[in-house]
């Protein structure tokens, strides 16, 4: 069973249009030119495309996902995935930008930001997705679209009370925050209160893409003060501990940018992040340990860090990720094993008690060259006399 689709294209030759549409719907089987108007240069293609329902996509079939479940999860904080397969109509808008040239597109841009504002909510939607979609799908489109000024408007939508309008503001900010030359324009047009809004009120998603888009903004060094002091720490140590696995994901990578900055690490700590660290570095089965571990590191270089660190019971589960964790997590817990014993010899106490020496001599000597170091710095440490100290208070730490 297969699905029609018609599209008129203006000013193209056929192998272009024919070129183009394979690139946009990928599931093209035949392609038939209906007309070809040698006059007003006007192509009509009838594309014949295969039954989505034959193709899986994150679990789902093509036919699940529509204009108003567009939420499928998005890799590594890159863009979003959401709308990946959209509808004809989307598609043929798509198609009509690809095949025609420059000018053309950017008066199709300049309508959607005019759209944006809109009375009519349906238009504002319907513009926030598009101009998401040009922003994920074509770099050159993301300075094509701020310059357009879609900024302002698309942050206005962020603080929405209707769900879908707030996601798609949300992602569209995301998307055109790929770009580094859109950062800082981001942030001087106020869009981080808005983003931590849709952290605290959004959809799952929407919580998933402004921790992201987040983080694309704390690349900017001096917005992470900001971020930080806008209420977004506890907010995605709520989204660590309580989101799926996207979220979460997409919450500690945020969490490790923002806490190279010493306040962010002590609010962090205060909204108890370590809780969910240590519970997520002891899951082998969460894919979290690495990413949980990169956190910590950031953060035990405070002393607030390490004491929570210990009350969550995070020494036991180092010297477990020592024992049976793959060679970068036996690396990275190492390293922060050594960073919580360098000034402590009650912490060295505790983790010796713990049985860290033997795997921590057999990764001294079968590890990658720096956990060999690390291994070795801290075997060291452990050997050193402690008696007469052993029982120093945390207040001498």
């Amino acid at each position: 069973m297969a699905n029609l689709r018609r599209t008129r294209l203006k000013g193209q030759t056929i192998r272009t249009c024919s070129t183009m549409a394979y690139k946009v719907f990928g599931t093209v089987k035949t392609l038939h030119v209906s007309t070809q108007n040698p006059f007003d240069g006007v192509v009509v293609l009838d594309m014949e495309t295969e039954n989505a329902v034959n193709y899986k996509f994150m679990g789902r079939s093509f036919n699940d996902l529509s204009i108003n479940d567009d939420s499928s999860a998005f890799s590594d904080c890159n863009s979003d995935r959401s709308g990946e397969f959209s509808t004809a109509s989307s598609q043929s808008r798509r198609l009509f930008l690809a095949c025609t040239n420059s000018d053309n597109s950017d008066e199709f841009i300049r309508q959607l930001v005019s759209d944006l504002g809109s009375c009519s909510i349906d238009e504002q939607k319907n513009a926030a997705l598009e101009l998401r979609l040009l922003a994920k799908n074509k770099p050159e489109n993301r300075i094509k679209i701020a310059k357009a000024g879609a900024i302002k408007p698309l942050i206005s939508l962020i603080t929405s009370t209707d769900p879908n309008l707030q996601e798609n503001g949300v992602t569209a900010i995301l998307n055109l925050s790929l770009c580094d030359e859109n950062k800082e324009l981001i942030a001087s047009s106020g869009a981080i209160k808005p983003l931590v809004r849709a952290l605290r009120t959004g959809t799952s998603t929407a919580k998933e893409n402004a921790a992201c888009a987040l983080l694309r903004l704390s690349q900017v060094e001096e917005n992470k003060v900001a971020i930080g002091r806008s209420g977004a720490i506890p907010l995605l140590v709520n989204l660590l501990e309580n989101g799926g696995i996207r979220g979460k994901k997409d919450a500690s990578t945020a969490l490790y940018s923002l806490c190279t900055v010493k306040e962010n690490k002590i609010k962090a700590v205060e909204a108890g992040i370590m809780k969910p660290l240590v519970e997520l570095m002891a899951d082998f089965g969460s894919n979290m340990v690495d990413k949980s571990a990169f956190v910590l590191s950031v953060l035990v270089s405070v002393p607030e860090a390490k004491t929570a660190l210990v009350d969550e019971g995070g020494i036991p589960v180092l010297v477990e990720i020592i024992e049976v964790g793959s060679q970068r997590q036996k690396e990275i817990a190492a390293a922060n094993l050594l960073q919580i014993c360098e000034d402590s010899v009650v912490y060295r106490t505790k983790v010796a008690r713990e049985g860290a020496i033997p795997p921590l001599v057999a990764l001294s000597q079968s590890g990658t060259n720096r956990a060999k170091q690390k291994a070795e710095k801290l075997i060291e440490l452990l050997r050193q006399p402690r008696s007469a100290n052993a029982a120093a208070s945390p207040s001498d730490l």
